[in-house]
């Protein structure tokens, strides 16, 4: 397909320094949804202090519509049931706008976490890659056609919920889900669209992007740089069996729009040169501009993940200042084109059931309604911190 006439997808990350704080995150992801950019994302460092990416944005999801919400999910020290279940709790709660990125560790500190020993990144990534594919079993499976009437507590899991393992898993540790659990029901989207960021992942992390990923983050320095990259990775996809058109490739770049300004946080300090250099570029808003219309113009990218230095001061200029300035010159979308993330992105729909068709059960119903109606869903899945006041979206409104 011709590059000229590829859509520009724009995602932003959320991250910064640590806030515990569901309000700032909710008001940042509302303005990230102004500029009708694709998705957020949302880290989860295991060994930082921080919220918990999946409970954040599972709070943003009923003060958001449209933007897609995208939590880091850590995979290497987790059972393929718990993901499958959390992911596919997110995807109700927004209505169809989740999806994941693919946490992966090597370190050591993080395994002795879960009482395991540190295992060599072709390892770690090939866990990764078995764990997205038992993940997406689960949701393909036979039980999970019964919808979330089979999330009721003490309902037993029926036969044939999925029967993957990943390797170097004692047993019981790597099971699709434990003896007697409710089985896994599927997402609206029956399957969020799965994000892998290659920065420093290497050959392993490219292989498994290859095969599962439907967004991949890359880093350059240079187009031709980029270009190359996203075609080795297309090329694999397509030996792989798969339709390299059915993968989004987007240009991670670190983002700092000071234009000189002196940072507010310690150890942060402002690079001069206005241009990309090693995926981080500084300068203003209209040079940012400029740099995504030409790459894409290339057809280099598919779009680019935008990563604030400082979220509350660059992502506002990012919507009010880069993403305007390419909305009026007809590069970018000014309003999201359907309601899911996979639309969003140009992803095809498995031809499954509406999500509609379960809106009437007992158990999501009420998650699902109150999140539509812009209200704050039960506090089960959230951490003390996160529940003692409701935000409103007038707040975010004023917050933004």
């Amino acid at each position: 397909m011709p590059s000229a006439i590829r859509p520009l997808h724009l995602a932003v990350a959320l991250d910064g320094p640590a806030r515990f704080d569901a309000g700032h995150y909710a008001a940042l992801a509302a303005l990230a949804e102004r500029g009708a950019l694709d998705f957020v994302t949302l880290g989860d460092p295991l060994t930082r202090p921080g919220p918990d990416a999946l409970s954040v944005l599972a709070h943003v999801a009923p003060l958001t519509r449209r933007i897609g919400l995208v939590p880091t999910v850590a995979v290497t020290h987790a059972e393929p049931y718990a993901v499958s279940a959390a992911v596919a709790t997110l995807d109700w709660v927004s209505q169809g706008r989740a999806g994941w990125t693919v946490g992966t560790s090597a370190s050591g500190a993080e395994a002795r976490l879960f009482g395991r020993g540190p295992a060599p990144a072709g390892t770690v990534w090939r866990e990764a890659g078995e764990i997205i594919d038992t993940v997406t079993r689960l949701w393909d499976g036979p039980a999970a056609d019964a919808g979330p009437a089979n999330a009721v507590p003490g309902t037993e899991r029926p036969v044939g919920a999925g029967t993957g393992r990943h390797s170097g898993r004692p047993e019981p540790y790597g099971q699709p889900g434990p003896p007697g659990r409710p089985a896994v029901f599927r997402p609206p989207q029956r399957r969020p669209p799965v994000v892998v960021d290659l920065g420093g992942a290497g050959e392993p992390g490219r292989r498994v992007a290859a095969r599962h990923a439907d967004v991949v983050l890359i880093r350059a320095g240079t187009p031709e740089e980029a270009e190359q990259r996203r075609r080795v990775l297309l090329t694999e996809a397509a030996a792989l069996g798969r339709d390299p058109a059915a993968l989004r490739v987007l240009l991670s770049l670190s983002v700092d729009l000071g234009e000189g300004e002196p940072c507010p946080q310690p150890g942060l300090a402002p690079s001069r040169q206005r241009r990309v250099r090693a995926a981080h570029f500084s300068g203003g808003p209209v040079e940012l501009a400029e740099l995504i219309a030409r790459w894409h113009r290339d057809g280099v990218v598919d779009g680019f993940h935008l990563a604030p230095l400082l979220p509350h001061r660059d992502l506002e200029r990012i919507v009010n200042g880069t993403v305007a300035l390419l909305q009026h010159r007809s590069l970018f979308r000014a309003f999201h084109p359907g309601g899911t993330l996979r639309e969003h992105l140009g992803l095809t729909r498995s031809a499954r059931q509406s999500p509609q068709r379960w809106a009437s059960h007992s158990v999501l119903s009420p998650w699902v309604s109150r999140c539509a109606q812009g209200r704050t869903i039960p506090n089960i899945a959230f951490p003390p911190w996160m529940r003692p006041t409701p935000i409103s979206r007038s707040a975010v409104r004023q917050a933004s």
